[in-house]
Parts: structure tokens; sequence; C-alpha cells
């Protein structure tokens, strides 16, 4: 990585800086090669470069429907400021940062997706005007475009204010002149904390915690049911999904002979070349990781005779992630006890997919699952009945620990801040989109159960989308059933 003139803190050096410091010249690194900029250099770089600014875009799909979700919005809160930014770049070494990922309320409202970028809603007789505070395009007057390390010889073009009017459908402005904007605002004032410290900064004297979290909370649950762009979205993602598990099981073989980390690669490159990136940590959980939920490590042996468990989800190029599991035997075939299991947790996978549906409860589709598990380990006398007893008590969830699903979308666990009685304690309505995930893991070290048993972890995972008359699978492209996915698996290989 080239590193000549990059600043040492491109995030607070130079033209960067969020409060209008675009007339410093940007400062050289201490240990650059270069000792400096001559001005001969200096106004060089000044001319000479073509017209670049892009005319008559379209504008985004989801933008009509980020208008609409602005319109909502307006309506809850009339006669308040609301401030929502995206967030800014975090240092992951020195002067390396990590990929920015906009933040989840930010891109719902707007479709944008740059680092630095505010959404602000003015209050107005009528509602609210929107805009957008965004950082131009890097200044070539005085060098940021070559000189800073976030100019746009270094990391890229960004649009310019005038093709983000036309791409997002709303004004757009300098964002560096967003925080003493802020600091002379008067009037009630809302903000999404957590994403953009400057911001909050010019904020302090003028909100609380207390109303900063109602409009938190009220963005959580206005994407508790989908709109048609969100749910093509989300078709999107899994059909990449699909398409990453299935590159997964024609390298089995090589992951062998290497490690987990073979898979996770593997799936990787699928998400990267169809989407953004992954939804969240790919969980490539060979052997007794299996039986350890989150297993983000992926550095294990992968063995023939043993189970993969493989969690993971592509994220679209909107930020919308899949998230499904399925449970494979790395030789192609379940022994009999590793089928047992399976189909355990197969036919309380099924029983709580029939529970979602149009009036139901939310928690229904978990209940039903966890019945089919507990029955199962009494009837395998892990656990001494009655079920009841085992449910009332929880006893089962020493072997199936989680809960049986969450809701899904922009966040892998979507809608999060919702109130409870929104989102566990409600009931379901179409546009609902949601996974049904329940497993049964025996520890490698648990002494309560046959030695057979330990080390074994399974989970089936579907992203599942409520609709008027049920529900669809989204994810039924992936067999679930034991003999359909020896199938599934012996076809796919010979296919590579």
């Amino acid at each position: 990585m080239s590193e000549e003139l990059k600043p040492e803190n491109p995030e607070t050096e130079g033209a960067e800086s969020a409060e209008g410091a675009e007339e410093e010249t940007p400062k050289q690194r201490k240990n650059g090669l270069y000792g400096g900029v001559s001005d001969e250099l200096a106004e060089n770089m000044k001319s000479g470069w073509a017209d670049t600014e892009l005319r008559d875009l379209q504008p985004l799909a989801q933008s009509p429907y980020a208008a609409a979700r602005r319109a909502a919005l307006s309506a809850r809160f009339p006669g308040e400021r609301l401030v929502i930014p995206a967030g800014n770049l975090k240092t992951r070494a020195n002067d390396t940062e990590y990929s920015f990922r906009a933040a989840t309320e930010y891109a719902y409202l707007t479709g944008n997706q740059t680092e630095d970028g505010v959404l602000v809603l003015e209050p107005t007789e009528t509602g609210h005007d929107a805009t957008i505070y965004l950082l131009p395009r890097s200044n070539r007057e005085n060098g940021e475009f070559w000189l800073s390390g976030q100019g746009e010889l270094w990391v890229g073009r960004r649009n310019s204010l005038a093709e983000a009017e036309q791409l997002l459908g709303l004004p757009a402005k300098d964002v560096r002149e967003l925080p003493e904007a802020l600091r002379e605002a008067t009037g009630r004032v809302r903000n999404v904390r957590g994403y953009d410290a400057g911001i909050e900064a010019a904020l302090a004297d003028k909100v609380t915690a207390e109303t900063d979290e109602e409009l938190r909370v009220y963005l959580s649950e206005a994407r508790v049911v989908k709109d048609e762009f969100e749910i093509g979205e989300l078709q999107k993602a899994v059909d990449s999904t699909v398409r990453g598990f299935e590159d997964v099981v024609k390298v089995l073989d090589k992951a062998e002979a290497t490690s987990e980390r073979y898979l996770e690669g593997t799936f990787f490159l699928r998400a990267r070349v169809e989407g953004n990136d992954i939804g969240y940590g790919s969980i490539c959980a060979a052997g007794p990781h299996a039986t350890t939920l989150h297993w983000v490590r992926n550095d294990g042996a992968v063995r023939s005779g043993d189970l993969l468990l493989l969690d993971a989800g592509v994220e679209t190029h909107t930020l919308y992630t899949a998230d499904v599991t399925r449970t494979l035997p790395i030789n192609g075939t379940f022994s009999p006890l590793q089928k047992k299991i399976y189909d355990a947790v197969y036919e309380a996978q099924e029983a709580g997919i029939a529970a979602v549906k149009p009036g139901a409860s939310y928690r229904d589709f978990h209940d039903a699952s966890q019945r089919v598990l507990a029955e199962k380990l009494v009837e395998w006398g892990l656990v001494e009945g009655p079920v009841d007893r085992v449910l009332e008590l929880g006893l089962q969830r020493r072997w199936t620990l989680h809960g049986t699903g969450h809701m899904l979308g922009l966040d892998v666990h979507d809608c999060a801040a919702a109130r409870t009685e929104a989102y566990v304690n409600g009931t379901l309505e179409p546009g609902v989109c949601l996974t049904v995930e329940p497993g049964l893991y025996f520890q490698a070290d648990d002494l309560t159960v046959p030695e057979e048993y330990r080390g074994i972890g399974v989970r089936i995972e579907d992203d599942i989308l409520v609709t008027e008359d049920g529900n669809r699978n989204l994810s039924a492209a992936l067999p679930r059933r034991s003999d359909e996915v020896e199938a599934w698996m012996a076809a796919t290989k010979a296919a590579k």
C-alpha cells in the first residue's frame, strides 16, 4: 500500500476536517519520503483535469421508498429537528481504516452509504424539509484531492453534491457546515446516537438520552414490516447465499486439506462478487466447533465423518442480508446418530415454520420448535419429563441455548431496539421477515449425555416472510430434509 503523501491522521488533518477546514493544505506524513510539495508542483496539480461531473443521473431504485419512510418519520415527530448520521470511518490500525458500512437508520431513510453523511429533517408548518449533508468532491485548489489520505486520488471519487441530489432525490449540502449550524439551532432536536461524535458534540446541550432513544426505537419498529423493495432485496440476498452454500460444498475436499478458513474464504468470494459483503461473520464450524453458537474463528480442522455447521449470509449492495444455516455431513452422508439428531431439529423447524402466519403471536414459532426439541430430549432419556415440566423450567436449554429466530433485514438481527410489545410480544403481519433456526448442541465435555452425542451440533435456519395467507420460505432452494441434503451434496460435488 503506497504511503508517500498520506497524512498521519486523515480523520483530523487537512481538508477532511468536519468543521470548515477546506482551505487548509493537508499535512505531510511524518516519515514520508517526500519532504514537501514545491510551489510549482502544487500549481501544476491544480489544472489540466477533465470535467468528470456526471449529469442526467437516474434516482436510486430505493429513492421513492426512502422518501415514504421519511414522510412517516416526519408525521411521527412533528415540529422537531431530526438528525440521523451515517457514521465515520473507524481506524483499524495506525492510518488504515475498516471498510465503511453506513448506519442502518441512515441507509434506511436515504439509500446513501457514504461516510460522514448526515440526514437532517428541519421542521416546517406542514411537516419537515429533508436535507442530506455530505462531503463534496475533494478540493483541487488546496491539494486535498491528491495529498489527503481520503482524497480522490487515494480512495476514489465521491459524488458531487449535485450528483447526490439526482441520485437520492434530496437537497444536498456540505456536511462541514453542519456542526456550526446545529450549534446555533433552536427548538427541540432528536439525534440517532452512537455513530458520529462530532454531531453529538454539536448537539450536546440540545438533546436528551430519553428523547434520542425514542427516535431510535421508532426507526427500529418502522422496519418490522418490509416494503416491496426490501422484500426483493432480501430475496436477492438469499439467492446469492444459496449459491455461496453450493460453492462451499464444492470445495469441502480442499477444506479438509487446509481448515475451516477455506470455507470462510469461499463464501466470502461469493458475497463480494454478488453483493456488498457478508452480512455478519460467517460461522464455518466443523466437528465439535458446531456446538459453539457463534464460532467465527474458523481455524479448525475439517474432517470426513464430522458435521459442518455453516451459518452465513450475503449482504446486498443495498445492505440487506440473508441469514441461513445448514448442517452438512462433510463426507456427504449422515451417520445414524447424526441423522437422528438432524431429523429432530428438522422436525422442530417444520413445526416452527408452520406457526409463522398472519395473526399469530411472534412467540408461537419459538414455542412450537422448543416443544418438539423437548419431546426428543425426553424420548432419548437425556432429561426427565414430562415435556411441560421441561419447558416450564427451561431444562431443554442446556442443549438448545438460543431463541428460535429473530427479525431480519438491514441488520442480521433487525429491529433490535423495538419495544418488547412490538417485537417478541407482538403479532405477526404480512411483510414481517424472520428466521426460524432451532438447534441442538451437545458439548464435547458434557458428561450428562452419552459419549457418542458429545461434539455434535446441528442447526437449520431459513428466512421466512409472512404473507397474506401464511408464509414463504425465501431460502427454500436449499434442501433441508436429511435425505435431500445428501442428494443435493452429491449432485453439487458431481457438477463442479
